[in-house]
């Protein structure tokens, strides 16, 4: 008797993360870069820059840069971002580099949170690396500051 061959069916696959429209930044992810450097203002970060990246990257529309003068300055004003925005109802899906302080990461889907110590930040050059991409203008102070 002879077998029967099996039929083999591919399917293709899934991509992990859903794909992003190439448009343009969401209204909200915005409002959330602002909200995060405003934080970061809050805390007393310096050289804080928003560095539109939408259709650029496949993980977020928005790159939030800002240092801290030192490790505990750094994870002060990442655990400040992550506090303000929680409280504005966007939870980080991830947060990195706690508590060491050189380099924390916190990721909150739409856009991602860059908080360095001055010689980490220059070692990474993210601010170079996307030097050709679109700023957004980051208010002097922080939102409600007096």
């Amino acid at each position: 008797m002879k077998k029967k061959a099996s039929k083999i069916v591919k399917k293709p696959l899934k991509s992990a993360a859903p794909s992003r429209a190439p448009a343009g930044p969401s209204q909200d992810a915005q409002k959330m870069a602002l909200a995060a450097a405003g934080a970061g203002l809050d805390k007393k970060a310096i050289d804080v820059e928003i560095i539109d990246v939408t259709g650029k990257v496949d993980y977020a529309d928005f790159l939030v840069l800002m240092t801290g003068q030192s490790d505990r300055h750094v994870a002060s004003i990442a655990e400040g971002v992550d506090s303000a925005l929680s409280k504005l109802g966007w939870q980080a899906i991830s947060v990195e580099g706690l508590p060491r302080g050189q380099w924390v990461l916190i990721d909150f889907v739409d856009i991602v949170v860059h908080v360095f110590s001055a010689e980490t930040r220059t070692l990474y050059d993210i601010d170079g690396l996307w030097m050709d991409a679109r700023r957004l203008r980051v208010p002097d102070s922080a939102p409600g500051a007096g």
